[in-house]
C-alpha cells in the first residue's frame, strides 16, 4: 500500500545540488508528490520531500541520496501527524460572551424561554439551534478506505476530516459520531437514540452488505436526510466525470457499455446512479457471488474482469485492490476510472499509455466534490430525504463546472459547493411541489 512518506534532504545552494537528489529518487522508480523549501540559510537548502512509497520500496534510497556530494539525508518528516495532532476540529461559540447581559440570555435564565417555546412548537428548533447546520458522520470503522475493516476508533481521523471539509467548505457542523457496533439492527437503534440532535446523517466507512440495511432503515424511520456517503456521494461525482469523459470522446452515456469492478458499497451505489441517469448497458463483476446477486437484480449484468474489460466502453473499479488491471487489458479509447484509496487498480499514467482516452484515480475523482452541496441544500430546502433528483442534480451541477481539459472542477473552489447547493435545494423543493 502507498503512503506518503516525506523525506528531509539538505542540499548545498549551487546548480545541479537538488537536481542530483531528484535523479536519485527518479532512478529509485519513484514519483515526487510534493517539493517544497523549508529554509534556506548559510549556503544550503532544506527541502521537504514527498514521495510514495510502499513497503517493498528500497529505503537504501536513502543512504543514496547521503552519499551525493552536495546532500545530505536529515530524516523524515512527521508533516502529515503533526496536521492531525490535538485533532482536526475545533468548536467555537457563534458570538462573542463577553458580558454578564450576554451570558443570561444564551444560558440561565432566558434559554428557559426559547427551551418552552420549542416544546410547544418543535419546528422551532431549526430556527433558534443550530440543528439546520449540524451533520452527524457516524461509523462503525468496518470499511475504512481501502484499509478495511480497522475499528471505529482507527477511522476518527477519517472522520474529522470529513467534520473538517463540512466546515472550511460548506460552512456546516459536522460532529463525528463512532458506533463500536457491527449488528446492523443495533447500529440502527443507536443512531436513532441520538439523530434528534443533528439535522442530517452522514453514514461513513459502513462495509457492505450491512450498509444497505442500516441506511434503508434509517431512511425510514427518520425524517431527515440520510446519506451513505460511501454510496451515494462517490456515485454523484463519478456521474459528473463520465458526463464529461463521454462527452468529450462523441458519445452518448445513456448508449454506453458500462463496467463496474467492484460491487460493494461504492460500486453498487455507482450502479445504482447510472441507471437512474439512463444508462442501460450495466455489467458488474466481483468475487463475491451475492453482491453480484444484488446487482443483477438491480437490472445489471454479471461477468468476469476481463469480460467487462473486452466489452465495455467504460471501466469503474472500486475494488480496493492494488494493480488489478493489467495495462495489457485496456482497448484504445476506453474511459478508465479506477477510484481505489490509496492505491488504485491501474495508475491513470499506464492506463493513459495503454490507449485509454481518459483515465483517473481516487486522488482525483473523489466524493468530496459532492456532500458538501448535497448536505448543505438538503438542509437548506428542509428536506426529509435525500432523492434521486437531488443527486441527479448535484452530478450536473459538478460537471457543469468542470473546466476545460479536466473531468470534474476543482474541489477546492468554494463556489463549486455553494453551485452545488443551490442545485440540490432546487431539487429537493421541485420534489416536494
Amino acid at each position: 500500500m502507498k503512503i506518503p512518506e516525506i523525506l528531509m534532504v539538505e542540499t548545498v545552494h549551487q546548480p545541479g545540488s537538488l537536481a542530483r537528489v531528484l535523479q536519485v529518487i527518479a532512478e529509485a522508480g519513484l514519483i515526487i508528490d510534493h517539493l517544497n523549501a523549508v529554509r534556506r540559510e548559510r549556503g544550503r537548502t532544506l527541502w521537504e520531500i514527498t514521495l510514495e512509497m510502499d513497503e517493498a520500496t528500497d529505503r537504501s534510497l536513502y543512504q543514496r541520496i547521503d552519499d551525493l556530494p552536495n546532500a545530505r539525508f536529515m530524516g523524515k518528516s512527521d508533516r502529515v501527524f503533526e496536521r492531525h495532532r490535538g485533532g482536526k476540529l475545533r468548536f467555537s461559540a457563534s458570538m462573542a460572551i463577553n458580558t454578564q447581559q450576554v451570558l443570561r440570555d444564551i444560558y440561565t435564565p432566558g434559554v428557559a424561554r426559547v427551551c418552552l417555546a420549542i416544546r410547544d412548537d418543535p419546528s422551532l428548533a431549526r430556527e433558534y439551534t443550530s440543528l439546520d447546520r449540524t451533520v452527524a458522520v457516524v461509523t462503525n470503522g468496518t470499511a475504512v478506505l481501502g484499509l478495511g475493516n480497522i475499528g471505529a476508533l482507527a477511522g476518527l481521523p477519517v472522520m474529522e476530516g470529513k467534520a473538517a471539509l463540512f466546515a472550511a467548505l460548506a460552512g456546516l457542523n459536522a460532529v463525528p459520531i463512532l458506533l463500536e457496533e457491527t449488528d446492523p439492527a443495533r447500529c440502527v437503534e443507536v443512531i436513532c437514540s441520538i439523530a434528534a440532535s443533528f439535522g442530517a446523517i452522514q453514514l461513513e466507512d459502513i462495509a457492505a452488505p450491512a450498509c444497505f440495511d442500516i441506511e434503508a432503515a434509517l431512511r425510514e424511520r427518520l425524517d431527515k436526510p440520510v446519506l451513505h456517503d460511501d454510496q451515494h456521494g462517490t456515485a454523484v461525482v463519478v456521474l459528473a466525470a463520465l458526463m464529461n469523459a463521454t462527452a468529450r470522446v462523441g458519445r452518448d452515456l445513456s448508449a454506453c457499455s458500462i463496467g463496474q469492478v467492484g460491487l460493494g458499497a461504492a460500486g453498487i451505489g455507482i450502479a445504482r446512479l447510472l441507471g437512474r441517469a439512463g444508462v442501460t448497458h450495466l455489467r458488474g463483476s466481483d468475487l463475491n457471488p451475492l453482491a453480484v446477486q444484488r446487482f443483477e437484480s438491480m437490472g445489471g449484468r454479471g461477468g468476469s474482469l476481463q469480460e467487462l474489460m473486452q466489452e465495455c466502453d467504460v471501466i469503474v473499479a472500486t475494488t480496493g485492490v492494488r494493480a488489478l488491471i493489467d495495462p495489457r487489458w485496456v482497448r484504445p479509447g476506453q474511459v478508465i476510472l479506477a477510484l481505489s484509496n490509496p492505491d488504485a487498480e491501474i495508475d491513470p499514467v499506464q492506463a493513459l499509455e495503454a490507449g485509454a482516452a481518459f483515465a483517473a484515480d481516487g486522488k482525483g475523482i473523489n466524493n468530496v466534490l459532492g456532500f458538501p452541496g448535497l448536505f448543505k441544500g438538503a438542509l437548506q430546502a428542509r428536506a426529509a430525504k435525500f432523492t434521486d433528483a437531488m443527486l441527479l442534480a448535484a452530478a450536473h451541477s459538478i460537471a457543469a463546472q468542470a473546466t476545460p481539459g479536466e473531468l470534474v472542477p476543482d474541489p477546492l473552489d468554494p463556489r463549486v459547493h455553494a453551485a452545488v447547493a443551490e442545485a440540490v435545494r432546487l431539487a429537493a423543493l421541485a420534489d416536494e411541489d
